[in-house]
């Protein structure tokens, strides 16, 4: 390698790790230090001349934003409606106060959900009424709290639009809604039932209170929880006219980010909120973020580091298919109990795709890449944002949930999920399934 390429691509890789760094950090907002690396990226490439701004603009993939924006816009419209809210009320007066009851329904009502909206966006709106809810029965709301962000999290890998790393992997591997639901949903169910097994074993101690104000629990009613029922009404008409594009967007020849804006459409045109009311609530740093993300691997690309990386992937496949999957799988995993999966998984996104290119097969990794950041997630408190949030949203509980307490049960959940996974994967791959 050439002394300049030497350079490029050891600067390029420092301003990377320098941002990464900063993401992850606690002490600079994670957009902000994104940007400026995104920005820095495209200084060095300019400078060294192998990377300007027409470059890092077409680095950006607009789909995959599309697709997130159009979401927050549906999410925000039915948030408004109290619809969540409404679920959760009804499914804990259906358990009459029982602690693993509670768990296992409050479980699967973010299990769901987090299939159709992204695990973050799902747990924002269930994590207050868990707390509500153990406040009024006097249980605590430590286990529902965090059994609910983890199988939330294994409900987001089953579908295209459940995580963000999904949305990204889609977008980059032209996987449709179908293709995620036929590949990586059958595996989120079978870890599903384990997952919620061990967290109900986890927890014994705690669930082994007897609820203490039942009366209370009776008297709440969930119909107050809807401030619009005509609206909620509307809303969920509209989602599941959205639901079922993405069932058919590949045969229909639209991509996930026009669904996403379609859906959008229709739900503002039907429902009209105050747009500036609407408008305040998108996470707009969200989609900066992602953007940023995308134009610092574009310059990592154009450096050459990817390209390394791709060749020493390709390498390990000729070990066979299965054993580079599981490799992908458990790196996955454990990298995204250490940092933040979304810069990782765009990271990665390159390297499958060229690997992909030069060898079809190779296909399968994208799958396993999707299976150990979404299952290896709930290994750390810091594996996902949908755990970064539970822990915040748990300061309002009498007993906050605490990064020591994740990190007691969340590793061996994790670690059952992944082995799950991983022999479920193997023996796709082995039968040709996958």
């Amino acid at each position: 390698m050439e002394a300049g390429s030497t350079f490029a691509l050891v600067a390029s890789s420092l301003v990377f790790v320098v941002t990464y760094g900063f993401i992850v950090g606690s002490h600079t907002h994670r957009t902000l230090a994104a940007f400026v690396g995104a920005v820095g990226m495209v200084l060095l490439g300019k400078g060294l001349r192998i990377y300007g701004s027409s470059q890092a603009l077409a680095a950006i993939d607009f789909d995959t934003l599309a697709l997130l924006f159009g979401l927050a816009i549906i999410v925000e419209v039915l948030k408004s409606t109290g619809s969540p809210a409404y679920l959760a009320v009804k499914i804990s007066k259906l358990t009459k106060g029982s602690p693993w009851k509670l768990l296992v329904s409050l479980g699967l009502l973010t299990s769901v959900v987090s299939m159709f909206l992204d695990n973050v966006t799902t747990i924002m709106l269930v994590a207050p009424i868990m707390i509500s809810v153990s406040d009024i029965v006097g249980i605590s709301a430590v286990p529902l709290l965090m059994g609910g962000a983890m199988l939330s999290n294994i409900g987001g890998v089953a579908t295209l639009i459940g995580d963000p790393p999904n949305i990204l992997i889609g977008s980059a591997a032209s996987f449709s809604f179908m293709d995620f639901l036929t590949h990586t949903g059958p595996i989120a169910l079978l870890v599903w039932g384990p997952a919620c097994a061990l967290l109900l074993l986890l927890f014994k101690k705690e669930l082994a209170q007897r609820p203490q104000n039942l009366a209370a629990l009776e008297q709440m009613e969930a119909r107050r929880a809807l401030s619009n029922p005509r609206a909620a009404f509307e809303a969920a008409i509209t989602i599941a006219g959205v639901l079922i594009l993405f069932f058919f967007h590949d045969l229909l020849g639209l991509s996930p980010g026009l669904v996403a804006l379609i859906g959008a459409a229709a739900t503002l045109a039907l429902l009209r909120p105050s747009l500036n009311s609407l408008l305040a609530l998108v996470p707009w740093e969200m989609f900066l973020f992602f953007g940023s993300l995308f134009v610092l691997v574009g310059g990592l690309e154009a450096s050459g580091l990817l390209g390394v990386l791709r060749d020493s992937l390709a390498g390990l496949t000729g070990h066979g298919m299965e054993w580079a999957a599981v490799v992908i799988l458990w790196l996955s995993a454990i990298m995204s109990s250490l940092v933040d999966r979304i810069p990782f998984t765009i990271a990665m996104i390159p390297i499958l795709s060229g690997l992909s290119a030069s060898m079809p097969e190779a296909g399968v990794l994208w799958w396993a890449l999707a299976l150990g950041v979404g299952f290896g997630a709930n290994a750390s408190p810091i594996g996902s944002l949908t755990n970064i949030v539970t822990i915040s949203i748990s300061e309002a509980s009498a007993k906050p949930l605490s990064y020591a307490d994740w990190l007691k049960k969340g590793p061996l959940v994790a670690l059952a999920s992944c082995s799950i996974a991983t022999l479920v994967l193997v023996a796709a791959i082995h039968w040709h399934v996958f």
